[in-house]
């Protein structure tokens, strides 16, 4: 009688402590698929839930200079997803700021009307995809599983995890998921000389080490890579000019383009150590606002 007053107090006070708990845990609305297009897989504590994206980039693939190749490549493997044909998971990678992110989110603007939705994944968070799969294998959309900026340390563990779910029976049995990655890295896991070290020679043929291997097989199961770098002057004094007439127009003034805006736009990039859409993207937002400044300047009192 004693163990039985005892086990009822027990559950009495685990009663009590879960919905001390709940009142904690900040509530989230479920996600409208219907009319939100992005959400964020938040997988930690005691909620794992998708939370709706407030304010999406506006980014057009229009937008997008230099990298039309990159662009028709997976706006095609994007379609044939779309229409339920059989599609690639994708491993964008190359130099920051060349448009991997954004052309991901561009794809979104596009083809959100055919049903297209996002879901970003933090590298954190990615024990969670077969929970993801198993809430949305029922949804009348298509989603791409974003990750981004996704690198793993040589240490890192939770790269098995997505690397499971790339050939594993996640998405062998949810046909309206694909994961869209983007990675400085091309292999996703840092490079060193003691990895090739122990390569060897057989009958003439290079066999590389079973720790290369293990990290070119990550990024090998992505079934299409698509590769981003730095661009050159000219490429990037196109893109500036783009920018810069498009922030002119929003803000309906006219900038003339001169050698001295030329220079400075190459000065800007100089001083990031890059040449990039990002780079251009920046440089505009500057000298734009700047001129704006100047025809309307602050009041000192």
């Amino acid at each position: 009688m004693g163990m039985d007053q005892s086990l009822k107090s027990l559950l009495e006070d685990a009663t009590q402590l879960a919905k001390r708990l709940l009142k904690i845990v900040p509530e989230v609305a479920p996600v409208d698929w219907q009319t939100q297009f992005a959400a964020v897989w938040r997988g930690d504590g005691l909620v794992k839930e998708f939370i709706a994206h407030q304010d999406l980039d506006d980014i057009r693939l229009g937008d997008l200079l230099q990298i039309d190749d990159q662009k028709s490549r997976i706006e095609r493997n994007t379609q044939q997803f779309l229409r339920g044909f059989p599609a690639n998971n994708v491993l964008l990678w190359g130099a920051r700021g060349t448009g991997k992110s954004s052309l991901v989110h561009a794809l979104l603007n596009k083809y959100a009307g055919q049903g297209l939705r996002l879901v970003e994944v933090d590298k954190t968070h990615l024990a969670g995809l077969p929970e993801i799969a198993h809430r949305l294998r029922e949804q009348p959309f298509r989603y791409l599983l974003f990750c981004d900026d996704l690198s793993f340390e040589a240490d890192d563990a939770s790269f098995k995890v997505l690397k499971s779910a790339l050939e594993g029976s996640i998405f062998k049995s949810s046909s309206n998921l694909l994961i869209y990655a983007t990675s400085n890295r091309r292999h996703l896991l840092p490079e060193t000389m003691s990895d090739n070290e122990s390569a060897t020679f057989v009958e003439g043929e290079l066999h590389q080490s079973e720790a290369v291997e293990e990290k070119i097989s990550l990024s090998d199961r992505f079934g299409l890579w698509l590769s981003f770098y730095p661009f050159k002057q000219d490429q990037y004094i196109e893109v500036v000019r783009h920018w810069i007439g498009v922030l002119a127009e929003r803000t309906e003034i006219t900038v003339e383009w001169t050698q001295e805006l030329e220079r400075e736009s190459l000065r800007w990039a100089l001083a990031r150590g890059v040449r990039s859409g990002r780079t251009a993207q920046y440089f505009a937002r500057h000298w734009v606002g700047r001129v704006l400044l100047k025809q309307s300047p602050l009041e000192c009192s």
